[in-house]
């Protein structure tokens, strides 16, 4: 009988764990393959979406391009990333009463498609205010959906894929999304050039609305347990028992739980990573280097980061996610701390052929440790906990970093006004405690 395709693309793409996968009912080791494909291809394609309505690249240079105020442009980060994160604890109730979460994922990519597809309208037909507005409406819309499937996408993982192989689920479906990105940076450039029109990037943003709604088919085809595979059915029982409010229940989670709770604490020391790229954005456009470099090598250098280190950072993660975490966000603080001391040199200039070249080599660089970074945290949390504890201990740190967000991103933005470079000292700063703080974190991998 000849080997089934998923069984040979899983195979050759994962280094698998066989001492895991005969932990698994046989009903669902012998889905891992197939499942697994699903997995990398469905977030591969949401990836490659993401790029295409990117909050730190794609629609700022939009807005620039209908008029819309620079105020706006602010809101972008905070609106994608906070509104991802923040309604999480409170979804979780209603995520926990659907016995297959895939169906929270699938609802969540078809709403992202609906937002795309209306900041595609909006950049076709708009411009000014009115258009900026409804951008950062739409865009509020798009990351409430981001959030579902964020929710939904590390359950799926966690009830069909085994530990020692979560890691490198998501770094293929990163470097799938990658080679994606890169494609897309090229077309920008090539078509676009330095000044890319709404008009085109209305199309790219369209394109970005039709990988959602295929990421969402082929999720719909992922072959679920009812239940968590890892999950006694006495702590089954105990999840399915009438909770208190969602507050309360995030609020005691956090108490009684002491990794979560420092695993909450070293990742709100970790965007340095996540958030400085924006400001190094910022630095080249002040010394120069913006017209040089232009929308598409900001994507592209984003799209080669993913795809040189989704893998890799995969299989690390799987080593230790934890310590990828720490190695991860000490080398962008050292990235932050090295572009910060040369674009103090005296005479430097971005806008020059070796000033643009740091530039945009230190943009490739932090999107290549914010990729190990983030990798490596969704591969700690998921091996963290099982079952319904999985699922809220991941809703419950999701909205705790909205928080944190907020927070941090209300502080660097306000030392920007003074300059782009005081914004990533202080990123720097937390990043080198966080590199300290992660070495206290419990490994969360094999048991």
């Amino acid at each position: 009988m000849r080997e089934p395709l998923s069984e040979r693309v899983y195979r050759r793409a994962v280094r698998r764990d066989e001492a895991a996968e005969r932990a698994l009912p046989a009903a669902v080791r012998e889905r891992v393959p197939a499942n697994g494909v699903r997995q990398v291809a469905a977030q591969a394609l949401q990836s490659a979406g993401d790029h295409s309505v990117h909050a730190s690249t794609v629609l700022p240079w939009l807005l620039h391009a209908l008029g819309a105020p620079g105020a706006l442009v602010g809101l972008l980060v905070p609106v994608r990333e906070s509104l991802s994160m923040l309604p999480q604890a409170m979804l979780t109730p209603l995520v926990l009463r659907v016995r297959h979460r895939k169906a929270i994922f699938v609802a969540g990519a078809l709403v992202q498609a609906g937002a795309a597809g209306a900041i595609a309208l909006v950049a076709a037909l708009g411009a000014g205010v009115a258009a900026g507005v409804l951008i950062v409406a739409a865009l509020a819309v798009f990351a409430l959906g981001r959030c579902l499937c964020s929710i939904a996408s590390k359950d799926v993982q966690g009830r069909t894929i085994p530990k020692g192989e979560r890691g490198q689920i998501t770094g293929l479906a990163t470097t799938a999304g990658g080679l994606a990105a890169i494609t897309l940076g090229v077309a920008i450039r090539v078509v676009g050039g330095e000044d890319a029109s709404a008009g085109l990037l209305a199309w790219v943003i369209a394109g970005g609305a039709a990988l959602w709604v295929l990421a969402a088919l082929l999720y719909s085809g992922i072959r679920e347990p009812d239940g968590d595979p890892w999950e006694d059915d006495a702590d089954a029982s105990a999840g399915a028992a009438e909770r208190p409010g969602w507050a309360r229940d995030a609020w005691a989670l956090l108490r009684e739980d002491a990794q979560l709770r420092r695993f909450v604490g070293v990742r709100s020391l970790l965007l340095v990573s996540a958030l400085s790229p924006p400001f190094l954005v910022s630095l080249a456009a002040a010394t120069g280097s913006g017209s040089l470099v232009g929308l598409g090598g900001f994507v592209l250098s984003a799209g080669l980061a993913a795809l040189l280190g989704g893998r890799v950072a995969g299989r690390l993660a799987d080593r230790s996610s934890r310590t990828l975490m720490s190695v991860g966000a000490a080398l962008a603080s050292a990235i932050v701390l090295a572009v910060v001391a040369i674009a103090a040199l005296p005479g430097f200039d971005g806008g020059s052929l070796w000033g643009s070249a740091v530039l945009v080599a230190a943009y490739f660089l932090l999107a290549l440790t914010h990729t190990a970074v983030r990798v490596a945290r969704k591969t700690y949390v998921v091996d963290m906990a099982d079952g319904d504890r999985r699922t809220r201990a991941v809703a419950v740190a999701n909205s705790a970093m909205g928080v944190v967000l907020l927070v941090v991103g209300a502080a660097s933005a306000a030392l920007a006004t003074l300059g782009p470079t005081w914004a990533l000292l202080l990123l720097a700063a937390l990043g080198a405690i966080g590199v300290v703080a992660t070495r206290r974190l419990p490994e969360a991998g094999r048991d």
